[in-house]
């Protein structure tokens, strides 16, 4: 199923579907790179075409990976990539570096490990609170002067900061946690990327797989780095599972899946609040693939949307260990 490419900010078209790399990555247990770059190949082929990665992700060897994709494929690649991230997700983060001299270091190195000339949209991973995000964009627009890099986007920056971006650079997306059970955003970041006709790339729309209904938070394996969030502690697990059980319902009447009506859901959001939405899932399976892209010819009720909206505000717990690691925490 291949749909059209939509329009996110600053004329970047990609696929209305994204896929999220971090999937293939330990980040959620072992991976086998065979099977990893066979679930790549098999995205594009389905139509998702919009690839997004970052340069922390399995210490760059995500990077690595998406190049053995793009070495034959490269024209039918939206790329995605970002930096200002030290350390590892998988083992944490030992800081966060948005200064010029590190913003020009991370796109060569990441250049160099992805294999091409030119990035398609470049992302702040998060913000450096020691930096003037104004300095950092001013960086960042130079990479677009010297054509290593198309567009621009952000990622976890607030209303305020978006602002103070845009106006050094057009920004064409920002990244932010975003689904039924993640709807912080919407009170400031949404409206504020709406306004400035700046499109929005949810990361973790399943809920990092809670929303499929298929995540037991107390059998997490030791490694799982979700056994950090608030959200997925043991004594908060069964207050959420309201949420599940909603979309499981409302995936019932319509002969859906979980998955299938959680994106479906914001897609439908992006619409009712007038902006440009590219969820990325991730996923190690194929079959996964095929199943999201379900989501593009799902339509919800009024009624079907109102007990989702009713579930979802009975979500317990923040959606990060560190709040001021989010938009969330500095609003």
């Amino acid at each position: 199923m291949t749909a059209p490419l939509i329009h996110l900010g600053d004329g970047l078209k990609v696929s209305p579907l994204g896929f999220g790399g971090m999937a293939l990555t330990p980040v959620y247990g072992e991976v086998d790179p065979h099977e990893a770059l066979k679930t790549l190949h098999h995205a594009v082929d389905a139509g998702v075409s919009f690839i997004d990665t970052a340069d922390i992700y399995g210490g760059g060897s995500n990077e690595e990976l998406i190049a053995q994709l793009l070495k034959d494929r490269r024209s039918e690649v939206q790329l995605a990539t970002k930096f200002s991230l030290v350390g590892n997700p998988a083992d944490g983060y030992t800081d966060i570096r948005g200064d010029a001299a590190y913003v020009r270091q991370a796109v060569d190195a990441s250049l160099k490990r992805l294999g091409t000339d030119v990035i398609d949209l470049y992302y702040m991973h998060r913000r450096d609170l020691r930096v003037p995000i104004v300095e950092t964009v001013e960086a960042m627009a130079g990479l677009v002067q010297q054509g290593k890099v198309k567009h621009l986007g952000l990622s976890e920056v607030t209303a305020t900061e978006l602002a103070e971006a845009h106006a050094v650079h057009p920004i064409a997306a920002v990244q932010s946690e975003w689904s039924i059970w993640s709807r912080d955003v919407e009170r400031n970041v949404v409206p504020a990327a709406a306004g400035l006709g700046v499109g929005f790339v949810p990361y973790s729309p399943l809920g990092r797989g809670f929303l499929t209904g298929t995540v037991d938070a107390s059998s997490l394996g030791a490694n799982d780095f979700r056994r950090r969030i608030p959200r997925f502690a043991e004594d908060v697990a069964g207050a959420n599972q309201g949420v599940v059980e909603a979309v499981r319902a409302v995936a019932a009447e319509l002969s859906a899946t979980p998955a299938q009506v959680a994106l479906a859901w914001l897609l439908e959001q992006g619409k009712r609040l007038g902006l440009a939405v590219a969820p990325i899932p991730g996923t190690r399976k194929t079959h996964r693939i095929d199943e999201n892209l379900g989501a593009l010819s799902l339509d919800l009720t009024p009624a079907q949307l109102d007990a989702l909206e009713q579930a979802a505000d009975a979500v317990v717990g923040s959606r990060s260990a560190d709040p001021s690691w989010v938009s969330q925490g500095r609003e």
